[in-house]
């Protein structure tokens, strides 16, 4: 993706199932969980980097000694940093105690981090600040064991001021608004009941105070509390959570929005955000590692047993297929078949626009993140030119000169690394005239294998606000002086915002919505957008049932050809001497490509939920009143 826009968040979860001394007597460390932990964020680090978070719960400690640690940080490479503290921290206890390193799992409570259940985050700042207060996991801390909670969770919630206000009414008065508090005190609100009535049944069964908190951590319903905890609940999310006594959970959404992937044996349990992030940090097979049930949890007590149980019934797929064309890591398997074939099936209008003209076409592709497609696009081309060969030697093959044949055969896809990123190179300036000079240089181009008489075909992983191709690519390009320039996007037209995790909150931001005003106003039309804006204002007090999204008849005038034309014209205002065109997947061919998920909203306007369509029309009213604030 050319545009810079904030990307999920990344979840990383870690049971141990055995005393710490099996994994130092079989894998010949006492840290075997916090190495496999430091492994697993650090292959999710493409999932945030605005900052990380770890904690741990140490099980079985004794009344006075510390059993949960946590740190966070937003270090400029917050990993690294967080696992650097608790390497200081732990190798500080060692030297200070040296008779503790002789037996580690004897002296687990002198240990920091040195837990058995364990939770990572890795985060992008998508709503609030990027102060370390606001990095999971969050705690929430008790006197009692069994009402300390720690949360950490990629998700975005919709209606976090239903949410909140509930919370008031229950007379509670929460530190802060934002949905990560919000959800967490949703889900403490009912730990603290079920605790209290749990102490409240033993005492009656005739047991002491003290004899209830074993029993209390034993009968303690985790699928109860999350079922009441998430009954209001709107939005894509994967929620992590563990209890001071050492249960623990990861919950996924109804719709499947948002990833989650686990892996179980005799030894641990590991949930991650990406399968790929299992396979490698515990050499398992794909196989084995399994997709979590839209609408369920996987659920383990302290004794070690795991449970996968449906909390909430689960509703029509809509898996987010910005996982699959951009976000989630290319080394899944799944995935980056996916990825070629959405290369793949750009071909046959990428020819239509070419004439079939192969022979004066040079195919790249920007950011590296699109090389998947782009191998899948030039495979698929490829056949094409076989097949065209083929069929010019076999109808001439009578009369063809070997020297003929030759020159048929030799004819190739000119495959060249046109734009190659200046990572060095840093914008250092805010005043807008100076800094645009300074972001057309970012990349750098390959002179000297573009002809006049060449279109430069480009693929990009997608084109959500078009800025950086505006003022930086397609210039640089430009100055190779290609006949035309022909920009191709793996993925259809980003059309609406999304309010699940990623971050495109603002209508006005998106090109294609910019494109489709210009459009209103070239037809005379411009009236409708007054018409959905009282339209969207009616909606903003009824029920989420009834709602609709009207910003939909904004688009409704146009084909998508349309569309991409104006694009093409809002992006190279400003004397680009190429033609310029771009070419966007189309709807069909993404779930020809992606077909178990259908998660399309961003592109068609079809939330999961009924709360995505009231953030798309509360976006329409902010765009109209010129409020630039979030819809959600």
């Amino acid at each position: 993706m050319s545009d810079f826009i904030k990307h999920e968040c990344g979840i990383a979860h870690i049971r141990l199932l055995k005393p710490i001394e099996f994994y130092k007597e079989k894998y010949g460390t006492a840290f075997y969980g916090i190495n496999k932990m430091y492994l697993m964020m650090q292959k999710q680090h493409n999932r945030g980097q605005d900052g990380a978070g770890f904690a741990s719960i140490k099980l079985d400690m004794q009344p006075g000694q510390r059993y949960i640690s946590r740190v966070r940080s937003v270090a400029q490479q917050p990993i690294q940093d967080i696992f650097s503290q608790v390497n200081d921290r732990i190798n500080n206890v060692l030297k200070a105690q040296p008779f503790v390193r002789d037996n580690i799992p004897k002296h687990k409570h002198s240990i920091p981090y040195l837990g058995e259940v364990m939770l990572g985050h890795v985060r992008y700042g998508t709503f609030g600040n990027n102060s370390v207060e606001s990095v999971h996991p969050f705690l929430r801390q008790n006197n009692w064991m069994h009402r300390n909670l720690i949360m950490a969770g990629n998700f975005n919630m919709t209606n976090v001021r239903h949410l909140f206000d509930n919370l008031v009414e229950l007379g509670q008065h929460p530190k802060d608004y934002t949905d990560t508090i919000t959800i967490m005190e949703k889900i403490g609100h009912f730990l603290d009941d079920a605790v209290s009535d749990l102490f409240k049944k033993l005492r009656k069964e005739g047991f002491n105070k003290m004899e209830c908190s074993p029993l209390i951590a034993e009968r303690l319903s985790i699928k109860k509390i999350l079922r009441k905890a998430s009954k209001n609940w709107d939005g894509g999310y994967v929620m992590a959570g563990m209890i001071g006594h050492g249960d623990s959970f990861v919950f996924r959404d109804p719709a499947g929005i948002r990833p989650a992937y686990y892996y179980i044996d005799d030894e641990v349990v590991v949930v991650a955000s990406e399968r790929p992030v299992i396979q490698t940090a515990f050499n398992v097979s794909f196989e084995r590692v399994l997709e979590l049930a839209p609408g369920s949890a996987i659920i383990t007590k302290k004794s070690g047993s795991v449970k996968l149980s449906k909390i909430i019934e689960s509703k029509t797929r809509k898996a987010c297929s910005f996982e699959r064309i951009y976000f989630s890591r290319g080394s899944d398997a799944e995935i980056y078949e996916e990825r070629k074939l959405l290369g793949n099936l750009l071909v046959p209008e990428i020819l239509k626009e070419l004439g079939n003209d192969i022979k004066n076409t040079v195919f790249s592709f920007i950011p590296n993140t699109a090389e998947t497609s782009f191998l899948g696009m030039t495979e698929r081309a490829e056949e094409y030119l076989n097949k065209r060969k083929t069929d010019a030697i076999l109808s001439g093959r009578r009369s063809l000169s070997s020297k003929t044949v030759t020159e048929i055969l030799s004819e190739r896809i000119r495959i060249e690394k046109i734009a190659i990123k200046d990572v060095k190179l840093r914008t250092f300036i805010t005043e807008d005239s100076s800094r645009d000079d300074l972001v057309a240089h970012v990349y750098d181009v390959t002179y000297g294998v573009i002809k006049a008489e060449d279109s430069l075909l480009i693929l990009d992983d997608s084109i959500v606000r078009g800025t950086t191709l505006k003022k930086s690519i397609l210039k640089m390009l430009d100055r190779l002086n290609p006949k035309r320039i022909i920009v191709v996007s793996s993925a259809p037209q980003i059309r609406y915002p999304d309010c699940y995790g990623i971050d495109m909150a603002n209508l006005e931001d998106l090109v294609a919505f910019q494109a489709a005003l210009e459009l209103l106003k070239d037809i005379g039309k411009s009236d409708l957008v007054e018409a959905v804006y009282k339209k969207c204002l009616a909606q903003q007090n009824k029920d989420d049932s009834d709602l609709k999204n009207f910003v939909k008849e904004i688009y409704d005038p146009f084909s998508a050809k349309e569309i991409s034309d104006k694009i093409a014209d809002l992006l190279t205002e400003g004397g680009i001497k190429a033609e310029v065109k771009i070419i966007f997947q189309s709807i069909e061919n993404l779930h020809i490509a992606c077909p178990k998920h259908t998660g399309d909203w961003y592109f068609t306007g079809d939330y999961p939920t009924a709360g995505g369509n009231r953030v798309v029309n509360r976006a329409f009213i902010n765009y109209y009143e010129g409020k630039k604030e979030r819809a959600y």
